[in-house]
């Protein structure tokens, strides 16, 4: 799936709308189906919607429910009824006395296939929120593979590296942001895509919950779209062809960090051994510079 050979005429493209919706604090879950209702009508092509981190219920871990749960039950209920990939922001999720901040993963059908709990709660601010300890990717058939984290999960590059070491073509990156540091959170998404030439996809919250100016990023860190700070309506097209391309040719046929960090020795003080192997990073092909695509073709 991850290495097509050269010539073929398949397109994976893939529609993804992200909702930067001007939430207020409280329950948002109707306004929430009510814009994904209108947006599937609007723009059938979308096959993927996702929103920014607690836009829910707003940052209050009094509101946890388990999951499954009522909430995530809607969810699932509009996700299979639009026939949509969904990921609806994160929701405070109860598991016995912890609580967690987690992001569901909903198919088409309705199912949840994957939960992703955020790995690094953002403190001390976030009090009383548990840790989450896995790494989470998916497989969209016939598409590619996709990784979740969300918010503060960006500030730790390790997060994405190890979702791409896994595989993940798109980076999904569900934010709630209403500090000083959103500049900061925009170079990061750039550098994240640029570093592990993947698409990410940061939708933050706006209104009474975020600062908006959600980014979509390239395989080569190119800015795809930045929002403002209002309501924003993020629909576009990810092209995992053009991403496959970029991870064996390098971005502009110069950059290629997956293979040199495949291939590298040095084992980093940080970390207890080197580079792990990894049957997606193996099978992307020698260290080499690109041939002329064109005169390959025609021999």
């Amino acid at each position: 799936m991850v290495n097509q050979p050269r010539g073929h005429t398949s397109s994976r493209r893939f529609g993804i709308a992200a909702l930067q919706l001007d939430l207020p604090r409280g329950d948002n879950l109707a306004r929430i189906t009510a814009e994904i209702t209108l947006l599937k009508k609007r723009m059938p092509w979308v096959r993927m919607v996702m929103l920014g981190e607690l836009g829910t219920f707003g940052a209050d871990p009094a509101k946890a429910q388990a999951l499954p749960g009522p909430a995530e039950q809607r969810y699932c209920e509009v996700a299979r009824r639009n026939g949509i990939w969904l990921l609806p922001g994160s929701l405070y999720e109860r598991d016995g006395d912890l609580v967690y901040n987690t992001t569901p993963v909903i198919d088409p059908s309705g199912t949840v296939v994957a939960r992703h709990r955020k790995l690094f709660p953002f403190l001390p601010y976030e009090k009383n929120v548990a840790a989450g300890s896995d790494t989470t990717v998916f497989d969209v058939p016939g598409v590619g593979r996709f990784g979740v984290s969300i918010c503060y999960d960006m500030w730790f590059p390790e997060t994405t590296r190890a979702m791409c070491w896994h595989g993940a073509e798109v980076i999904l990156h569900p934010t709630m942001t209403n500090t000083v540091d959103r500049d900061a959170e925009l170079a990061i998404a750039r550098a994240s895509a640029a570093t592990n030439q993947c698409y990410f996809v940061d939708v933050n919250v706006a209104g009474e919950l975020g600062v908006g100016r959600s980014i979509v990023c390239g395989p080569g860190g190119e800015v795809i779209h930045q929002a403002g700070n209002g309501l924003e309506i993020i629909a576009f097209e990810v092209d995992l062809d053009y991403l496959r391309d970029v991870r064996e040719r390098g971005w502009q046929c110069v950059t290629q960090p997956l293979k040199s960090f495949r291939d590298s020795k040095v084992v980093f003080p940080a970390y207890a051994a080197g580079v792990a192997p990894s049957d997606f990073l193996s099978g992307l092909g020698p260290l080499v510079v690109p041939n002329d695509v064109d005169a390959q073709d025609n021999t």
